[in-house]
């Protein structure tokens, strides 16, 4: 979801994937884990830190 929205994966570890979007001169970095499912209130952090609105990510 955050790759369709222009986030790219800047870094991969064991359990999480870092995704960072440049917006002017701002650079937004939020943290993912790699895992097949997430948690709601991880869900919600995620979804704060890319401050897309929450719609996007319901389905």
């Amino acid at each position: 979801m955050l790759a369709a929205q222009g986030f790219e994966c800047v870094r991969r570890r064991d359990s999480h994937v870092v995704m960072q979007k440049k917006m002017g001169k701002s650079t937004i970095t939020v943290p993912v884990p790699a895992h097949s499912e997430i948690r709601r209130g991880t869900l919600l952090s995620i979804i704060r830190q890319s401050r897309l609105p929450r719609g996007l990510f319901e389905s």
